[in-house]
């Protein structure tokens, strides 16, 4: 009986977090040229090629004015369902820049499915500035340029900067990595950067460092509040990608690696960050906010249920599970406390006769 639960057991594990999966994109590479996931994942588009033996994705090209980007092809939705659960997603890649980039360099970017990822023009970054206004379409882009230092020309800053939504509400940050303008980034100096979105919190969250410290800075570098539910639609289907280009520098824009992972939080886990305006309301607007607040905790008392229900449901299974182990075993006695054989008691058979007859028989005869 044993034998046939643990495995049972164990399918139902793999296969929900085989279901997991499924519905979690990922994808992760670190070469470009004969990875299955490559040509499987991404597509290339403008100026964007493999170089270097597959060990590196060239964006732009040293002439001036080129662009590229590389986008993920599976569309990923960050907005679920009518009650718009929100999904978290990192990434990281490394990557190098050309020192005199300006407002041109290296983003990542989140673009509705509509937009026209083969479309490029003389905007930053490779973006068709124009026409994302024209159909005010929301993209949230991650960007990494160059700036000369102002007291020293010969060193060159390295900012980060994060633009929401078709107006452009933009965060900069300085990264404090320099590097010599003439050696470093010409040689091609590896920078990693990690963006990471928790659905929880509604925060962006932007780290860099040097590839060759090879670790992840504990503090963000940059950290933007980004609700992605006022930004798309529910179940809108978005692409994301790296783009680039290079109108003031004929150096090329290089990345070494690239993973993405979409995160499926439960609803449960997410937090509701507390609104400052909602502790001052009036009381004509009061009974609103209590419906909402009603309908909120409704929603919750049936997930506790259900949450709970599953769990009663797995604690009765284990339950069972181990009484069909230990419940039917029969007791056994130890050796030393079993009953020994009795020896066998041999009975003899005694025939007493009655003494008178004795005395009889052995009288003798008297003549008188």
């Amino acid at each position: 009986m044993a034998a046939f639960h643990l495995p049972s057991f164990l399918f139902f594990i793999l296969f929900f977090k085989s279901v997991d999966s499924l519905s979690s994109p990922s994808f992760s590479l670190s070469g470009f040229r004969g990875d299955p996931q490559f040509e499987l994942n991404v597509a290339l588009y403008g100026d964007a090629a493999v170089v270097d033996g597959g060990s590196a994705l060239r964006l732009t090209t040293p002439a001036t004015s080129s662009a590229g980007r590389i986008v993920y092809k599976k569309p990923i939705r960050l907005v679920r369902g009518k009650s718009r659960r929100l999904m978290s997603f990192s990434t990281d890649f490394s990557f190098s820049l050309s020192p005199n980039s300006g407002e041109d360099g290296l983003g990542f970017v989140v673009v509705p499915s509509s937009f026209n990822v083969s479309a490029f023009d003389n905007g930053p970054f490779g973006l068709n500035s124009e026409s994302e206004k024209k159909q005010k379409l929301n993209m949230i882009v991650v960007k990494f340029t160059t700036s000369s230092d102002a007291k020293n020309g010969d060193l060159v800053r390295i900012l980060v900067g994060i633009d929401v939504g078709h107006k452009r509400n933009t965060s900069f940050a300085d990264s404090g990595i320099f590097s010599n303008s003439s050696s470093a980034l010409i040689r091609g100096q590896n920078l990693h950067a990690w963006i990471n979105y928790e659905a929880g919190s509604r925060q962006l969250e932007v780290r860099l460092a040097e590839n060759t410290l090879n670790k992840k800075p504990s503090v963000a570098l940059l950290s933007f509040p980004i609700d992605i539910s006022q930004i798309w639609s529910e179940d809108e289907e978005l692409l994301v990608g790296l783009s680039s280009s290079n109108r003031n520098s004929s150096q090329p824009c290089l990345v070494y690696s690239w993973r993405f992972k979409l995160k499926n939080i439960p609803n449960w886990m997410h937090s509701e960050p507390l609104d400052p305006k909602s502790i001052a309301i009036s009381k004509e607007s009061e009974p609103q906010n209590v419906v909402k607040e009603g309908n909120n905790c409704f929603m919750r008392v049936v997930a506790a249920m259900i949450f709970g229900t599953g769990c009663g449901a797995l604690t009765a299974f284990v339950a069972l599970y181990l009484w069909t182990i230990f419940g039917n075993r029969r007791p056994v006695v130890p050796e030393e406390l079993a009953v020994q054989q009795m020896d066998v008691v041999k009975y003899k058979k005694v025939v007493v006769l009655d003494k008178a007859m004795e005395d009889n028989n052995g009288k003798k005869e008297v003549d008188v």
